[in-house]
Parts: structure tokens; sequence; C-alpha cells
């Protein structure tokens, strides 16, 4: 999200945050977002079919025509295909997958640093850890499919937000 944030500013686009078009659902308190917070709070994520539909929409959007940036977004291989295709279908493509690559207890601390900023609820160590695996499981495939068509970049994401900032900006600028 930090980095996201920074591309979005940067280069004038728009983050399309999975988390936050949930989170949303969830403050609207729709039936949908009931559904989701009950998911969300367990450390489970949400089915492919909820996010296809919150996602279709920006891409759908004639503004957002590539300028997304998705944050969170494809989580497994069958996200990335229902993804390719909504993209196809609005006529638009990917240029660029960053992997920012992180340590479980690194992303535990932040998590907690994060929690008492902004108070989330699924902000806790042992939905850290379960996502953590997760994505091991299901995401980390995700690599290997991005690599095979050339536009996955590995960042290293122990590092300062600048010294990553400033990696991101020059992978960009090659575009």
């Amino acid at each position: 999200g930090t980095q996201a944030d920074f591309i979005v500013n940067n280069y004038n686009l728009y983050q399309l945050s999975t988390g936050e078009l949930l989170r949303s659902e969830i403050k609207n308190k729709t039936n949908l977002g009931k559904e989701i917070s009950s998911i969300i709070n367990t450390g489970s994520l949400v089915s492919d079919a909820i996010v296809k539909k919150l996602v279709e929409i920006f891409i759908s959007d004639k503004k957002f025509k590539n300028r997304l940036i998705f944050d969170g977004y494809p989580r497994n291989l069958a996200q990335a295909k229902t993804l390719e295709e909504m993209l196809k279908k609005y006529d638009q493509k990917i240029d660029l997958v960053l992997k920012l690559t992180v340590s479980l207890e690194t992303i535990k601390k932040r998590i907690m640093d994060r929690k008492s900023q902004e108070k989330r609820a699924d902000d806790n160590e042992d939905t850290a850890i379960k996502r953590f695996k997760t994505y091991e499981i299901t995401t980390e495939p995700l690599i290997e499919y991005y690599k095979k068509m050339n536009l996955l970049k590995e960042i290293d994401g122990e590092r300062t937000i600048d010294q990553i900032n400033k990696e991101i900006s020059d992978i960009i600028d090659l575009i």
C-alpha cells in the first residue's frame, strides 16, 4: 500500500486496492460488507467471485484505462487469469508486476505498527501468520506466471521506504 501510494502520486495513476474496496463495503454495512467482514476477521481471503465484481467496476471505467495500480490483486492464478480476461475485454494490459520480498518477522512488525496507527480489526499477529502461509501456498505461483510473461521485477522490501521508492522509480522510468 505504501509503495502503491508512492507510484500513484508520482506517476498520476489510480490505485485499485482490493483491501480498500473490501473495507469500503464493510464500512457501508452492506450485506456483502457483513459477509466480507466475517471472512476477513478470521484471517481468510475473500472469494474470487466477490473480488472480481469489485475489480471489474474499476477496470470498466474509462477514466482509469491503462492507469491502474493493482494493490493486493491478483492473489492467485485463477484471479490472474480472470484479470487478464477482464483487461482484454476492456482493451487494457499489464506493463509491470512488482514483488516486494519481505520476511514474516518484518510483516508482523509492520502490521503491529500499522495497528497502533490505523486501529484495523484485522491487524494482529495471528492474522499476519495465517495470511503469510496463505500467500506462500496461493500467491507464490503467480511469481512464476508473471516471470514467464517477462513482467516481474523483484524488490527487496526489507529496505527503507525511500530506498524502495527509488528502485521502483528506476524500474518504471525504463518502461
